[in-house]
């Protein structure tokens, strides 16, 4: 017999210390973005597209301190500070603002994404919307929750009556690997489609079922980290473009309720 889910998990008291830890990194991070976002923020390029403000930097302090005097020997790896620490099977994938251009527009799409594996893989997902309160909580084996309540995927089981989001990376100046091929392609096949500037969102809305799918190019994996537990803890399936088993550290993401997937996988080989 293969071992079940939570047999390779910690066990179940250190699950609920690192889910509460995270918990409440999230939402100081979030008071931490509020204030600035009242109060004003800098702003600097990374590139033409590409923004950072000192919400961002901020934020990512309050997160790391916060994990770092609960868990001084786990490995970090955030957006803005990179990896460091240990070689401790457990690494958290921290984005400590994820929508930055939608949060220095004044726009109300943004989050904080913090992520956890555990010997390689992705074992816990909390993500908070500051702007709504919305509090998405995912624990492998452990199904997917907002704000304590149980989420699930759509049931939109025809691409033509799908609501699809996805997304463009930095580079789409400069490179010709770009999503607009892709984009025009569904565009021509759903119900409805989005971009909301906000990837952690976008996966946590296809786990509660505002959206029924997403996919996107080039994402890093403080992105997806946290998103893809709640995705798959809310029975939803993930992906590359071409079905091989999803990993954080890909350049290809597909996300969906499962009874689209084929479909949008069939939509994605085109390009």
């Amino acid at each position: 017999m293969s071992p079940s889910v939570t047999d390779q998990l910690p066990d179940r008291s250190t699950r609920e210390r690192l889910k509460t830890v995270a918990i409440e990194a999230a939402r100081k991070a979030g008071v931490t973005l509020g204030e600035y976002a009242r109060k004003g923020f800098r702003i600097e390029h990374k590139d033409a597209v590409n923004l950072v403000t000192d919400a961002d930097r901020r934020a990512e302090e309050t997160i790391v301190d916060a994990i770092s005097r609960a868990f001084p020997d786990h490995q970090i790896l955030a957006e803005e500070r990179g990896l460091a620490g240990s070689q401790s099977p457990f690494k958290w994938v921290i984005d400590p603002l994820d929508g930055t251009t939608n949060f220095a527009h004044g726009f109300p799409a943004y989050c904080v994404s913090i992520g956890l594996e555990y010997q390689g893989r992705c074992i816990l997902g909390v993500v908070f919307d500051p702007t709504r309160q919305e509090l998405f909580v995912g624990e492998a084996g452990g199904g997917a929750f907002l704000n304590g309540t149980p989420i699930q995927v759509s049931r939109a089981s025809k691409l033509d009556a799908a609501l699809l989001v996805t997304g463009f990376a930095y580079d789409i100046r400069e490179s010709s690997n770009t999503n607009l091929d892709h984009f025009a392609n569904f565009a021509l096949r759903v119900q409805g489609l989005r971009r909301t500037g906000a990837a952690a969102l976008d996966l946590c809305y296809v786990a509660c079922g505002r959206f029924d799918g997403f996919w996107e190019l080039k994402l890093h994996p403080w992105d997806m980290a946290a998103g893809s537990v709640i995705v798959q803890e809310a029975g939803g399936r993930m992906s590359d473009f071409s079905g091989r088993p999803f990993s954080i550290y890909s350049q290809e993401i597909v996300a969906s309720n499962g009874l689209i997937h084929d479909e949008m996988l069939e939509v994605l080989q085109r390009a």
